[in-house]
């Protein structure tokens, strides 16, 4: 995408223009809600095989905001946010990311979930040197000076759920993914990983988004015999997978699952009866054992119902609120250049639900603890295991030999 230095010029020309009055037409009425709010962008998919899944995002980030104004904003101001339905599309979010950047003049934007969509907007976010605050867990191999990951890195979700499966003694690992960015990548880093343990990776397939009819990659798992399926799916496609599994009465006893896009909102749309006893690696679960989180699972269930859960990407959606908090007040400003400032120095935490996490100043990554998780009965995930404590962002896994050695490249 060009870069739009004259709309830009233009748009700071004008607004200068404006501040000093020379025509004479800002209203007082204007003036007073430019004094007393500040605008953020909301940008996920409300519709389309991707709103099961971001929904939850959202309302999250509406959460955090109304508790931040009704605790007197942030500098003295209120948050008004405007939504955009980026419409599981990443076309669409390109043309949203925009729109909310160039028309509405936001401050920043929380938004995105798939890689497909974070890859779309990147570029525009650099070119309007804008801040997007990504929520979800992502394949790593990048890392942007307009972009702060507030979700796992490879090495705080991927990594380890492949430690913990060799460590329980799986040794035949099958690869599931839908067919973009994450599932391709992440797989490419789990073969390297399970070469490097002398694992054998039986079968590796992928799915359109959009697909609902997972009959002949279901034959293929059963031809391959694995002992555990790395599942990658997102979306609707998790839904259609795992019920056509147990039309079949396939249960975690014939094939144990690791799930990386399976939260509480998939459990609840799936059925705790067919995903009982699977595996899922997060950072945070509803059931997590803090102080803040019970606080937070309180006022979730208060503002959207008490039917509804929380999750991984809900909660980091929901610290970005926060840690953006953070870094305006440090900074004493919401122009991006001065929050960027402040997020480099290192300085900028949360006391999270999920424990408390730390923005890293060189690569804008969360320091996070590493949970693995076992679906109950109840619909909820359990700990099984979690690191002692927060583990360092790694999002190129440079400390990894094995990684180092297959040569990981990010793909596009």
């Amino acid at each position: 995408m060009k870069k739009k230095y004259f709309k830009k010029t233009f748009a700071a020309a004008m607004a200068l223009i404006m501040a000093a009055g020379v025509y004479g037409c800002g209203s007082t009425e204007t003036t007073k809600t430019e004094d007393t709010t500040v605008k953020v962008g909301l940008l996920h998919s409300l519709t389309g095989s991707m709103a099961i899944s971001e929904k939850a995002v959202r309302d999250a980030e509406v959460l955090a905001i109304k508790e931040i104004n009704a605790a007197g904003g942030v500098l003295g101001r209120q948050i008004e946010y405007v939504e955009e339905d980026g419409a599981s599309e990443p076309s669409t979010f390109a043309t949203k990311a925009e729109k909310l950047i160039d028309s509405e003049k936001i401050a920043t934007v929380f938004g995105c979930w798939t890689s497909s969509s974070r890859k779309a907007v990147k570029s525009i976010f650099e070119d309007y040197e804008s801040l997007l605050w990504y929520p979800v867990q992502y394949e790593g191999m990048e890392d942007s000076p307009n972009i702060v990951y507030t979700g796992a890195a490879p090495n705080q979700q991927i990594v380890p759920a492949i430690e913990y499966l060799i460590d329980k003694g799986y040794k035949k690992f099958f690869l599931l993914g839908s067919d973009y960015v994450f599932p391709r990548t992440a797989n490419m880093i789990i073969k390297a990983q399970a070469e490097a343990a002398g694992l054998e990776v039986v079968g590796e397939e992928y799915a359109d988004m959009e697909q609902t009819e997972f009959a002949s990659i279901i034959s293929k798992i059963e031809a391959a015999k694995p002992d555990v399926i790395v599942n990658t799916l997102n979306g609707t496609g998790n839904v259609s997978f795992f019920k056509q599994m147990s039309e079949k009465n396939y249960t975690s006893h014939d094939y144990m699952t690791m799930s990386f896009s399976i939260a509480e909102e998939e459990v609840a749309a799936i059925g705790a009866d067919i995903l009982k006893g699977h595996m899922v690696s997060w950072n945070y679960y509803q059931t997590t054992d803090t102080q803040k989180n019970q606080s937070f699972v309180e006022a979730y269930k208060k503002e959207y119902g008490e039917e509804r859960v929380t999750s991984d990407p809900a909660e980091a959606a929901y610290d970005a609120v926060y840690l953006w908090k953070a870094a305006c007040e440090k900074a004493d400003s919401f122009a991006v250049e001065d929050v960027l400032e402040a997020i480099k120095s290192g300085e900028i935490s949360f006391d999270a639900p999920e424990g408390t996490i730390t923005i890293n100043g060189e690569n804008q990554h969360l320091a996070k603890t590493v949970r693995i998780g076992e679906v109950k009965e109840d619909g909820l995930i359990y700990e099984v295991y979690s690191t002692d404590s927060a583990v360092e962002p790694d999002p190129y896994l440079t400390t990894y030999d094995w990684a180092v050695a297959a040569g990981i490249k990010p793909l596009e």
